[in-house]
């Protein structure tokens, strides 16, 4: 990759997804109330970036009390820790432009959502995403944690802004791969059955760990047309699926290793599974989604629509082309999949 990105990394870092966002009624203390706040989300962001620009639309309009702002969608409160994108193409399979939000500055759900009480929250959060895509990528997080606090202070700043060079510029001293030849060499063994057995260096065979996180939602209803798919509700509708993909072009074999919460922050991770397919972006979620092995996932299940970035990837598209490009900042792949699971027949 140019240090400068891709033209498809340039899309992904310049995508918005516009906002009307809605102060909750409960919270409007004046007449007339206070006109939606209408602003352009940057899909690799996360919400609360957002509320520097948000609240000087309603301050004046708000009741007494100390500040603990949310969001919700329909009812849904929204996880402030998932990129903006990602919960706008899991909760929307009908993509609705402008995405109409409310937000809430009191009455903080804290048995629903995890505390954010400022941006350094959501700034260690996305530390923390970093350091378990570092361990699958490489088996330990230790370029994270020696990273210098100019770096961090960089890397945060360049996501916060949206600065794709900059970004490219910090992120190339992890060795994570991205904007690197060494990435690449990984990916080459997709178009090279020589280059699946050289080995580097270190006389190891040359792999691809991938950090995939899988976004599930599964329905029983049946839909042709996006605009029929059922509302999300409730976070109980969706599966979360944390594990690496191994793009090689043989199998490797399963390691089940966990990964400590205490090395990569608190937030509750599933245990890192592999795996492997060399095929297609569709190809992978289908496979992660039946080697999940649940009811909601059997062989009875039709994948509806799988997304990553917004975009329902061409059938012909390579998987390592999507990681190549398609990857957020905190390098994981975030793919989000409807899985209509037939309902079984009573008699």
């Amino acid at each position: 990759m140019m240090d400068r990105g891709t033209k498809a990394q340039k899309y992904v870092w310049e995508g918005a997804i516009p906002l009307q966002i809605h102060l909750h009624e409960s919270e409007v203390t004046t007449l007339p109330p206070p006109s939606p706040a209408l602003i352009l989300a940057p899909r690799i962001g996360y919400l609360p970036l957002l509320v520097p620009q948000i609240k000087p639309f309603f301050s004046s309009s708000l009741p007494p009390g100390v500040d603990t702002v949310w969001f919700e969608y329909k009812g849904l409160p929204l996880k402030w820790y998932l990129p903006t994108g990602v919960l706008f193409d899991i909760l929307c399979a009908k993509p609705e432009r402008p995405w109409n939000l409310t937000v809430h500055f009191r009455g903080y759900p804290g048995s629903i959502l995890t505390p954010c009480e400022s941006e350094d929250n959501v700034k260690w959060s996305f530390i923390n995403s970093l350091k378990e895509a570092a361990y699958i990528i490489n088996g330990n997080c230790k370029n994270i944690m020696n990273m210098s606090q100019s770096d961090q202070v960089e890397l945060w700043n360049s996501v916060v802004n949206g600065n794709l060079e900059a970004f490219i510029r910090v992120s190339s001293k992890l060795k994570l791969g991205i904007g690197g030849d060494e990435f690449s060499d990984k990916l080459s063994s997709l178009k090279s059955p020589q280059s699946a057995t050289e080995t580097d260096n270190t006389g190891l065979v040359k792999t691809g760990r991938i950090p995939v996180r899988l976004y599930v939602c599964s329905i029983h209803e049946n839909f042709d047309d996006l605009e029929d798919a059922p509302h999300i509700d409730s976070w109980d509708k969706i599966s979360y699926i944390n594990r690496p993909v191994d793009v090689l072009g043989e199998e490797k074999s399963s390691t089940n290793e966990d990964i400590s919460g205490a090395e990569v922050g608190d937030e509750s991770r599933s245990p890192s599974e592999h795996g492997s397919n060399t095929g297609t972006a569709e190809e992978v979620g289908e496979t992660l989604c039946r080697q999940e092995g649940s009811d909601s996932l059997s062989d009875k299940a039709e994948i509806k629509l799988l997304r990553i970035q917004g975009i329902k990837p061409k059938l012909e598209i390579p998987f390592a082309w999507v990681v190549n490009n398609l990857i957020n900042p905190e390098h994981f792949l975030h793919i989000c999949v409807y899985v209509r699971v037939l309902e079984p027949i009573t008699i």
